[in-house]
């Protein structure tokens, strides 16, 4: 039964509906390279009094010994989140020596990118296996690639939902098969609309120029007074061909329209072997230089705007947890680090994605081909490096295959005055005006290119050193998070789930029975 997103406003606004939207589950990931005040990358270790980044659940590493991650669990409330967030940062700070965190997604100055040291997990197999795997992303793309940071932002619907949902569908096939096929349904209509989200948030249309590394680029770059580079209407070169993509992964055929073809296609492109990679070696002269030679060395290589997720168990792939129990969330990844806000992501930016993504699970259910998706990817990569251009045209494909050539004013309006009823619906279930304040706020930048986070960023650094204003936001909120006091975490519980994952490390490692090599290969033939 296919239901119109008035069909869906109508049905979740009845009084004994309205619940169903409650509940929301969220959680954020973000990123963030350790500087030290004089803007240059740092180069001590993880900080012991940080925890195992092997096993630390709130704070960890990304690729790189200075690229931190930290970590919310899931929250029901986005002022919890936040919080949960700020508290994660104060104990970083607290603890890191002086040393600030870099408020960009795009690096700080970076003279040699050999100089950057992967990240280190203790001695034991796995931890072992996530450095060798991140030697392998060095080999392959470079390591200037792997210290871009950005914001995951991780949102699951409530069971009464998804049981309000399969009603009004007349669907009876189980639960969790439903829930799945609507969160892929989300993910598709995602992919469709995915351009506004860094139109909106990227804060990334200028590099620091060491960030080439000397490299040659076809891009046509501008110089600001103060040397650094940039593209006038780009919005976010982290998601260029400069940032998070890989051309050797353009030829995978990854098939969002349903689960059981899409862990099919993850598990086969794990298993497609490279030329290109394959002339990099595995092991050479006893050490090793990457997991494998094949497309994926793992399925964390996959680089998408969103997946479908599932917690996995001890030792299971990703992959295999979506395939044996469905999709429980989905990660949007296509968020920039906002520059403007100490934690990197805004209390306003959540409550926009709730909007969003509530909008994309009412927009109808339509099936990507691959021709779909290679224009939804087009538009993605027209926006990133152009976005705020007013002659940029983008390509709109109906439900019949239709094409249609729009504006990004145009098809911005489009959609907000759908999403704008989402907001209201939302504000309705959640007795708020936070949602339909949060798209007025974001509407305004559809009709003014100059109030998103890009335009305001590359009129800053017109004005100073992209370095110069990068650090002042850097000290300024390192001296935010010391002076505020522990909102809903404490000193006391950092200090003992430090203490506790390098107990968990160190049982990790004595548990070993097999050697590396053998490790991997039981663990690629399981």
């Amino acid at each position: 039964m296919t239901l119109s997103l008035n069909d869906y406003i109508g049905a979740f606004s009845q009084h004994d509906n309205l619940s169903a939207l409650t509940g929301i589950g969220r959680g954020i990931e973000r990123e963030a390279l350790r500087v030290l005040p004089e803007g240059k990358l740092s180069t001590h270790g993880h900080y012991h009094q940080l925890g195992s980044a092997l096993t630390h659940e709130q704070i960890t590493t990304d690729y790189a010994e200075s690229l931190l991650e930290f970590i919310t669990p899931v929250s029901h409330s986005p002022e919890q989140t936040i919080a949960q967030l700020q508290d994660i940062q104060k104990f970083t700070f607290e603890n890191i020596e002086g040393e600030w965190l870099w408020p960009m997604s795009m690096p700080c100055f970076v003279s040699d990118a050999d100089t950057i040291e992967l990240a280190q997990y203790g001695s034991s197999n796995i931890g072992t296996m996530k450095t060798v795997y991140r030697q392998g992303l060095k080999n392959r793309y470079g390591s200037m690639m792997q210290v871009i940071a950005g914001i995951h932002f991780n949102f699951s619907f409530s069971h009464d939902f998804w049981t309000l949902q399969q009603s009004l569908h007349e669907n009876t096939q189980p639960l969790d098969e439903f829930i799945s096929e609507g969160y892929f349904s989300i993910l598709r209509n995602y992919k469709r609309f995915c351009w506004l989200i860094p139109y909106l948030y990227g804060s990334s249309p200028v590099i620091c120029r060491s960030f080439l590394q000397g490299r040659e680029t076809s891009l046509p770059f501008k110089q600001t007074p103060f040397g650094a580079l940039y593209l006038e209407h780009a919005t976010s070169l982290r998601m260029s061909d400069l940032g998070y993509t890989s051309s050797e992964q353009s030829s995978l055929k990854i098939c969002y329209n349903n689960l059981a073809d899409y862990v099919e296609a993850v598990q086969q492109a794990i298993k497609l072997k490279s030329n290109d990679f394959a002339e990099i070696g595995v092991k050479v002269d006893g050490k090793y230089q990457q997991l494998n030679d094949n497309v994926l060395q793992i399925e964390n290589e996959l680089y998408a705007p969103i997946r479908p997720k599932r917690v996995a168990k001890s030792g299971e792939k990703p992959s295999q947890a979506l395939g044996k129990r469905g999709v429980e969330y989905i990660e949007v990844r296509a968020l920039d680090v906002n520059p403007f806000v100490e934690t990197g992501i805004s209390i306003e930016q959540v409550y926009f994605l709730d909007v969003f993504l509530t909008f994309c699970a009412f927009a109808g259910d339509h099936e990507l081909d691959c021709e779909s998706q290679r224009v939804n990817e087009k538009n993605m990569h027209e926006v990133v490096l152009r976005g705020r251009d007013p002659a940029l045209l983008l390509a709109d494909i109906n439900t019949d295959g239709v094409s249609t050539e729009k504006s990004v004013k145009q098809w911005g309006n489009e959609l907000f005055e759908q999403m704008q009823q989402v907001a209201t619906l939302l504000d309705q279930a959640y007795h708020s005006t936070k949602y339909t304040e949060a798209v007025t706020r974001e509407w305004a930048k559809i009709t003014d290119s100059n109030l998103t986070p890009s335009a305001q960023i590359l009129a800053i650094v017109q004005e100073q050193k992209l370095t110069d204003y990068s650090l002042a936001q850097a000290k300024k909120y390192q001296e935010q998070a010391i002076q505020r006091d522990y909102q809903f975490y404490s000193q006391e519980h950092f200090i003992e789930s430090a203490k506790q994952s390098h107990i968990e490390r160190q049982a990790i490692e004595n548990e070993d029975t097999l050697n590396f090599d053998d490790f991997l290969e039981h663990y690629f033939n399981k």
